[in-house]
């Protein structure tokens, strides 16, 4: 994982209600955290929830010309390892292999793309933390 490029805390208005009691809850509740953060700054939503044949993205979003693929993993703590730190090679391989489905059902084979990882961690009191690390891995067609 390359070295965390930003760090936030969203404000209060930002937690989106109750705290969640499934896993399943605080996935989504922390894919809409990350598609929030990723608004802020300035890139624009192309897909949440992107299911292929071969598995799903959790968001797709352009920074300018660039498509990119993104992965959230929302945890309650630190206490056992960082969110991100699950992303490992099997999940890096099926992210790229839907990344290349997404980019030949758009045509869009000719665009540059780059893979993030946000990790989000969501405890049930307190601010949210949010790592973003763009470029997190690199495509390999």
């Amino acid at each position: 994982m390359p070295k965390r490029q930003a760090r936030a805390c969203l404000p209060e208005k930002a937690t989106l209600g109750h705290a969640p009691h499934s896993t399943r809850e605080y996935g989504d509740k922390g894919e809409r955290l990350a598609e929030t953060y990723l608004k802020r700054r300035g890139l624009k939503l192309v897909a949440r929830g992107f299911v292929t044949p071969v598995g799903e993205i959790d968001l797709i979003v352009r920074d300018g010309d660039t498509v990119v693929f993104v992965e959230v993993k929302t945890r309650r703590s630190r206490q056992f390892a960082d969110p991100q730190e699950s992303v490992g090679a099997v999940k890096q391989r099926k992210m790229r292999r839907c990344a290349e489905w997404f980019l030949r059902q758009r045509n869009w084979t000719d665009r540059p793309c780059r893979f993030d990882v946000i990790g989000i961690v969501l405890p049930d009191e307190g601010e949210p933390e949010i790592e973003h690390f763009a470029d997190a891995f690199q495509p390999k067609y």
